[in-house]
């Protein structure tokens, strides 16, 4: 029965998604906000919806945030998925970055379609993931809605990831290697479900797209000089037997950043980390409203009650295996 069929997807899901918590300890440099910050992002965004969305997104809450990591898990068996995750900005523009061609055929005149995919095609890539969840909302397309919503939300989280739209991504030119893993997954892990805000309000429509695409773009590239100027200074004041430490996970013993050192970063840029994940939890549920309207607010009532098809469920069940048994390699941001 459809009751029987949501019961096991649900209790598949949540097992899987404890896996990822155990799989996200020894890879987090390689997955931007991490496994517990994607999550988080996606889960929370379903919390933002209309009821008129809210029967569908909530039947399906552990699909939503567990699928949230794919692209990422995706990423390394995909040659063209890596591009997707970022852009460069600050090789293609100095600050404001108001001179990038914001159309992709006029990005593509100008930089050539090579350039881009090396340099990170991130903004135009929301763009088009807008549109597919736009479509499959009109032609009720229960697996696409979920995929799409589950991946569009992880593209939206990392387009407010600064160190997503800087070229510097992990402190490699600067001698700051492992910054990356710091502020997107060692301080949200720590510190964001006791002290962060996680309200982020009822979704929003977007009236236009490619504008609040580009801001939220901008906003991160401007904010990566602050990211890693307050990590350099603040290293400065710790030796190296305080900013790292060791811990038992699971029985490995894993070097990571020492809470005092990862709480002193955090507090040294102010409520950034936490302003920009729930700007992407809001961005989330904005993206996710806004392609339902467009699509003419089709009911999602009886949606609710259809079940996913058994070649859905094999294509996504390979996926998390191919990923927990190591067949998709990680590198390192």
């Amino acid at each position: 029965s459809s009751q029987k069929y949501n019961y096991m997807l649900t209790d598949y899901c949540m097992r899987i998604s404890a896996l990822f918590t155990v799989m996200s300890l020894s890879c987090a440099d390689a997955c931007a906000w991490g496994f517990f910050g994607h999550q988080r992002i996606n889960r929370l965004a379903v919390f933002c919806l209309p009821p008129e969305m809210m029967i569908l997104y909530k039947p399906y809450l552990e699909y939503i945030t567990v699928h949230a990591t794919d692209p990422d898990k995706r990423r390394y068996a995909v040659a063209a998925e890596g591009a997707r995750h970022y852009i460069d900005i600050d090789l293609f523009d100095r600050p404001p970055y108001d001179h990038i061609p914001r159309k992709w055929a006029d990005a593509v005149t100008r930089y050539t379609a090579d350039s881009l995919n090396h340099n990170g095609i991130l903004p135009w890539h929301l763009e088009r993931m807008l549109a597919r969840l736009t479509k499959a909302f009109r032609e009720k397309d229960l697996p696409r809605i979920l995929q799409l919503s589950a991946e569009l939300g992880h593209y939206m989280a990392d387009a407010h990831v600064p160190l997503h739209a800087c070229s510097n991504h992990n402190g490699q030119f600067t001698g700051q290697e492992g910054i990356h893993a710091l502020w997107e997954s060692r301080i949200p892990e720590l510190l964001a479900d006791s002290q962060f805000d996680y309200w982020a309000g009822k979704a929003a429509y977007i009236r236009e797209p490619r504008t609040f695409i580009w801001k939220v773009i901008r906003e991160s590239g401007m904010a990566a000089d602050t990211v890693l100027a307050c990590e350099k200074r603040l290293s400065g004041t710790f030796p190296p037997g305080r900013r790292f430490a060791y811990e038992n996970r699971k029985g490995a013993l894993i070097r990571t950043y020492a809470d005092d050192y990862t709480k002193a970063y955090c507090l040294s840029m102010g409520d950034m980390v936490e302003r920009r994940m729930k700007s992407a939890i809001a961005a989330v549920a904005a993206a996710w409203y806004t392609a339902w309207v467009n699509a003419g607010q089709p009911s999602l009532r009886e949606l609710a009650h259809t079940t996913l098809d058994t070649g859905a469920l094999q294509e996504m069940e390979k996926l998390q295996q191919q990923w927990l048994d190591g067949k998709l390699p990680v590198r390192e941001e």
